[in-house]
């Protein structure tokens, strides 16, 4: 009888012991992986419009005066950004600038609007700044038997972020992305973290979501039961770290959680 009890007893702390082992994160993109700090965004956009108004120039494009361009294209997207807000649904706004271009005469191949898109994004992307380490980081939670993903509200088109992940070195270990213009929700609503969750088959208790804003990135997270990471970063300066979450100043302090949290849900023996 004893030992049937303690056999019992093993396979119940087992289960319950295991329960919350950590196997996956999701992170924010934005201020997370990519530091963008406070960028001034507008400038940005008109490096982009130069860009991308050259290019369809070179490729024999109808283009308008740079100054009509740059307000056209500068008026649709504010107009979609402020429908986005109004709507709680992102946009693509590649969709938007490939419209006002189409409007007027702009006829591309596939690869050349690829091109385009990517001309739009390229100086932002340029103000990102990166961990040294996170490679290092991202691999060694790899090596842990933790699956990577990234959830991001964005109006940025895909394949323009993961060239720029692939330039970086880091799309790699991102197999699953979910950016929310694809979706018709976005954070902080917890149905695109389901989403998320459903996509790198894990369930929530065993995931770590880790983003750099407390309302739209931990509270969701903490409500869908993940574990929540605050990043430091200037979006939450100053902010109390929400109960039940941890704070972070650098992502290589990722794998040290981690097997913290997996130490207390380590099998016993009975």
């Amino acid at each position: 009888m004893q030992i049937i009890f303690a056999r019992r007893l093993t396979q119940y702390a087992q289960r319950t012991m295991t329960h919350d082992r950590i196997k996956a994160v999701l992170f924010d993109l934005g201020d997370t992986i990519l530091n963008f700090g406070q960028v001034r965004t507008t400038k940005a956009f008109l490096a982009g419009a130069r860009l991308s108004h050259a290019f369809l120039k070179e490729q024999g494009q109808p283009v308008a005066w740079f100054p009509w361009y740059f307000t056209r294209n500068l008026i649709r997207l504010r107009i979609r950004y402020l429908q986005s807000n109004l709507t709680h649904k992102d946009f693509n706004s590649f969709e938007v600038l490939q419209s006002v271009g189409v409007r007027q005469g702009v006829a591309l191949s596939p690869t050349q609007w690829e091109q385009f898109a990517w001309l739009w994004y390229e100086p932002l992307s340029r103000e990102a700044q990166v961990e040294p380490d996170l490679k290092q980081t991202l691999d060694t939670l790899r090596n842990m038997g933790v699956k990577l993903g990234i959830v991001s509200n964005t109006f940025v088109n895909r394949a323009s972020l993961e060239k720029h992940l692939q330039q970086l070195g880091l799309l790699e270990f991102f197999p699953v992305q979910l950016y929310s213009y694809e979706h018709h929700v976005r954070k902080p609503s917890t149905e695109l973290l389901q989403i998320a969750a459903g996509k790198i088959g894990e369930a929530h208790e065993n995931i770590i979501f880790v983003g750099d804003r407390i309302d739209n990135d931990i509270l969701p997270a903490l409500a869908s039961g993940m574990h929540a990471v605050l990043k430091d970063a200037y979006t939450n300066a100053g902010k109390a770290t929400p109960p039940g979450a941890r704070k972070i100043r650098l992502l290589s302090e990722l794998p040290g959680i981690v097997e913290q949290i997996n130490a207390r849900t380590r099998p016993v023996r009975v």
